[in-house]
């Protein structure tokens, strides 16, 4: 009797990465274009004065400046506009485990005010896996955004919530002038008709992230 061939199993394919379509303009209309955005972001590894955080486009534009409120009882942080209008307050709860940050329009720190709230998956993460709840997901059963990847490598990836559609995504750039000059220097890719204002957003929550875990 001839010996019946053993099944092979297939392994089911990756779901291919497709880029969000839908327009996302959360800070503003006037952040949302039609192409994708390069955005240059700059952190100074020693900076202890306010404004140690710069983002500009790849012709070194200035389009945002992110603020440190010093010495204050909550965790503050503020992204500006090269006029130095407030656009988001990012704020910190304190003793928090999945560290959970809320994000206000403006200069604002009332609830009415609120426009998302990120925080960590799970409390304990080798990579970093981020859930985004905008203000009016109150019962945040499924998050409207994800961010997943690596800040130390510099390569995170915005997705819509569970899918694999992408919003943007992070690289590193090393220069040896950037190693000189104490900065950190890394390019994120926002596609066509999403709020780069709200990716900067999630960023600087990131960089907060970071620092919180690793004691800086």
């Amino acid at each position: 009797m001839a010996q019946q061939p053993i099944p092979q199993h297939i392994p089911a394919p990756t779901p291919a990465q497709t880029i969000y379509s839908d327009p996302v303009a959360l800070i503003g209309p006037q952040y949302c274009l039609p192409y994708p955005v390069d955005l240059a972001v700059v952190r100074k590894f020693w900076a202890l004065n306010e404004g140690n955080f710069t983002i500009t486009d790849i012709n070194q534009t200035p389009l945002f400046k992110v603020k440190d409120k010093l010495l204050s009882l909550r965790d503050k942080r503020k992204i500006l506009d090269p006029a130095e209008n407030p656009l988001v307050t990012v704020s910190e709860k304190v003793f928090s485990l999945h560290q959970k940050h809320f994000a206000f329009r403006g200069d604002s720190t009332d609830p009415k005010d609120l426009l998302f709230t990120v925080q960590r998956s799970s409390a304990m993460q080798l990579k970093t896996t981020l859930n985004v709840y905008l203000a009016n997901n109150t019962k945040q059963e499924v998050c409207d955004f994800k961010v997943k990847g690596s800040w130390t490598e510099r390569s995170c990836i915005v997705y819509a919530g569970e899918t694999n559609a992408i919003l943007a995504q992070m690289h590193k750039k090393t220069t040896i002038g950037s190693v000189l000059l104490d900065k950190d220097q890394f390019m994120v890719t926002v596609y066509p008709n999403i709020d780069y204002a709200f990716i900067v957003a999630l960023i600087v929550i990131l960089d907060d992230i970071n620092r919180n875990t690793s004691g800086n």
